[in-house]
């Protein structure tokens, strides 16, 4: 598969090279875009306030621009948190998009969003701050309705961004089990 994978607020930060490195060793290839142009932050407040000055519309843009040579292949969109966000953003807008996965966050869709039976697997911390119950069911059925054949896997007492071994969220056992899920899933597009 040909994958784009988009960074969380905390910047293009050496977890998410190791998740493209274990994506491509399991034969993919995989782009890892920089929205936030090297900048990296400490904490996740820092990182949502740099997104915020840059702004959702140049975000996008910068995110459209990274993907478009690459999305006549097929792509399957992937992000971490925001980068899940913008990866749904962009997959539902792409119509060679082949799959989408979300680590530890979800977006809002347009009224009239509509895919064909695209794939989508959600990785998602039980409880999660940023991912509420009411909001995950809310996102489902809309997927659901959008068109979206959608997985949700829950990961009980893991913190948010539980896949980044320099984070506190971190969760070993959870991010092993996330990635075991994740592999089968690009393996069956």
């Amino acid at each position: 598969m040909n994958i784009m994978l988009f960074h969380s607020t905390y910047g293009l930060r050496p977890a998410v090279e190791a998740a493209a490195d274990r994506l491509r060793g399991a034969g993919h290839e995989v782009w890892t875009p920089d929205l936030f142009e090297g900048r990296t932050f400490d904490t996740v407040e820092e990182g949502m306030a740099h997104r915020d000055r840059i702004g959702k519309d140049e975000l996008l843009k910068r995110a459209v621009l990274a993907a478009a040579p690459y999305s006549d292949r097929g792509l399957v969109y992937a992000g971490f948190s925001f980068g899940a966000a913008v990866a749904q953003t962009l997959a539902l807008g792409d119509e060679k998009a082949r799959g989408l996965l979300l680590l530890h966050g979800t977006s809002d869709l347009a009224a009239n969003a509509s895919v064909d039976e695209l794939p989508v697997q959600l990785h998602v911390a039980e409880p999660d701050p940023f991912e509420t119950d009411d909001w995950l069911t809310a996102w489902y059925l809309q997927m659901g309705r959008a068109g979206a054949d959608v997985e949700v896997y829950r990961y009980a007492g893991a913190g948010h961004l539980y896949t980044d071994p320099e984070l506190p969220d971190h969760d070993a056992q959870a991010a092993e089990a996330t990635w075991r899920v994740a592999l089968g899933f690009l393996d069956a597009l």
